[in-house]
């Protein structure tokens, strides 16, 4: 099972996080099961948001659907993922590992430039980085791109995947969410 942490533990959030203690059964249920299926990398997040009940089990069961209704490889999503992570800055997304079928050697580049990644992986880390860092630039040559190695149902959920982790890695950033 994965960790709790208390409000002590997280002396730099600008929000004050709710103790594991004092989350609603309903939030507290949806938390452990996203410890446990490597979801979530941490509970701070969600216990800052948990100052919006409701918000936050909703968010969460978006998060769920989207883990465990996927059309792209999980290699795919976690490169995505961190890449996302190192443009957002997330302390907590930086140093999760959602996938074992990603290793030290594929963190360290990342670089869609890289000729360790295959064309499809290529692509999508492409496109994460624009969608993340300089989203006029996607173009239809990009989406051109990805239609050469995804299906359109595969690019949507592409599409909705990096929205996800840049929405969630920017709040949790500014949020300072995360241990000191």
């Amino acid at each position: 099972m994965g960790m709790f942490f208390d409000h002590r533990d997280i002396e730099m959030s600008r929000v004050p996080p709710i103790t594991i203690t004092q989350l609603s059964p309903k939030l507290s249920n949806k938390v452990e099961r996203g410890l446990n299926s490597r979801m979530l990398s941490s509970a701070i997040p969600i216990q800052v948001w948990a100052h919006r009940d409701e918000l936050a089990c909703t968010w969460l069961d978006l998060l769920e659907t989207m883990h465990n209704s996927r059309l792209l490889e999980s290699r795919l999503r976690e490169l995505i993922r961190l890449k996302i992570a190192s443009i957002t800055q997330c302390k907590v997304c930086q140093i999760a590992r959602k996938s074992d079928d990603v290793d030290e050697f594929d963190v360290a580049c990342l670089s869609y430039l890289d000729d360790h990644f295959t064309p499809a992986e290529q692509g999508a880390l492409h496109y994460a980085e624009l969608f993340a860092s300089d989203y006029m630039a996607i173009d239809d040559a990009i989406y051109d791109e990805l239609y050469k190695h995804f299906s359109v149902a595969e690019v949507v959920e592409l599409n909705m995947y990096c929205a996800l982790i840049l929405a969630g890695g920017r709040m949790t950033f500014v949020q300072q969410a995360y241990e000191t």
